[in-house]
């Protein structure tokens, strides 16, 4: 069963304002008594904070309601009423709030930040802040204010400086197991990653994270295989790898193959920065191979790689570590 959840549907409350109160002093031995009822407690706020432990969205599935604390109401002898408790909604890194109704974003989340959403309401006035010249025995309050109700979908796309591209069994789970201590399952078989996994690997004092992403195959943007459901998170990575198996029979066609299903998700995944990893290179006839496919695509950066031996994997990791240093001054340049 997969339980990664990168999608939920939440219902979020700010607390109401307490009530202001009506009360007067009745106490033996003050010849001058008068109004002191206190004002209400203000309402608790809906809070979003990001959390960088989270990883998925599956505690939202669990609880769907956040409601904050409602003031209390004032009491007598000017005593106020206490304030309504925040609600805190934490966050993976990567999400995106949108109005569950409209569709309409509201807060496109990075890696970090709190987000103050909904304000509770204000508490009410008690009847001391009515007392005048004319009215010495104001037995007026004012109600607390309400607080709002939201609807949200809330989304998730994961955050990575590069994204793994390519068929089941490319080799792309193997490769995140051995650069980053990302363990995600490993197998001889199609599809043994369902959901995407992080890592992290370190080049001299830069850290990059990759992203392994369910196999693609041929026909999956028309929902063949896995689909192309989990692409979405590839499209918040910087850059892209294209991991080509060397000992397959289509590793001529495969590039061009995946272009067309990324392009059909969006065009932009297909202007990314981007390089072509060719795996398995200790594979009998593999060396061959390597030097068709760098003659069918002579525009495109290759690497080739052996996770089972570690030939040329030092070389990739400084092709990641280019990749990233290039996209960032492009960045630096446009802002």
């Amino acid at each position: 069963m997969v339980k990664f959840a990168d999608e939920a549907l939440i219902e979020v409350s700010s607390g109401n304002g307490g009530n202001g109160c009506v009360a007067f002093r009745r106490e033996k031995y003050v010849p001058l008594g008068g109004p002191s009822g206190g004002d209400g407690g203000r309402g608790g706020d809906v809070v979003f904070e990001v959390r960088r432990n989270l990883r998925t969205l599956a505690h939202l599935r669990y609880k769907q309601t956040f409601r904050a604390e409602n003031g209390r109401d004032g009491e007598g002898r000017n005593r106020y009423g206490r304030n309504g408790q925040d609600v805190v909604v934490t966050i993976p890194p990567g999400t995106i709030l949108k109005d569950a109704e409209t569709g309409e974003v509201i807060r496109d989340f990075g890696d970090e930040g709190r987000f103050l959403f909904l304000t509770g309401g204000n508490g009410g006035w008690g009847n001391v802040h009515f007392k005048s010249s004319t009215n010495q025995a104001p037995r007026a309050a004012m109600p607390g204010k309400p607080g709002e109700t939201r609807r949200l979908r809330v989304e998730l796309q994961v955050m990575a400086d590069i994204g793994f591209v390519g068929f089941p069994n490319a080799g792309k789970s193997s490769l995140l197991d051995r650069f980053t201590n990302a363990r995600p399952k490993i197998a001889p078989y199609p599809f043994t990653t369902k959901i995407p996994n992080l890592g992290v690997l370190t080049v001299g004092d830069r850290d990059i994270v990759l992203a392994d992403i369910p196999g693609l195959i041929e026909g999956a943007s028309e929902g063949h295989g896995l689909g192309i459901r989990f692409l979405k998170h590839v499209s918040r990575a910087a850059g892209l790898a294209f991991l080509i198996d060397l000992s397959d029979d289509a590793y001529l066609t495969a590039f061009d193959t995946l272009r067309k299903e990324l392009a059909a998700f969006s065009v932009e995944l297909t202007e990314k920065p981007r390089l072509i990893v060719a795996t398995k290179l200790d594979l009998e006839g593999t060396e061959e191979r390597l030097a068709e496919l760098r003659g069918r695509c002579p525009e495109e950066r290759v690497v080739a790689i052996s996770v089972f031996n570690g030939t040329g994997l030092s070389e990739l990791s400084r092709e990641f570590s280019a990749l990233v240093m290039r996209m960032e001054a492009e960045e630096a340049e446009d802002e």
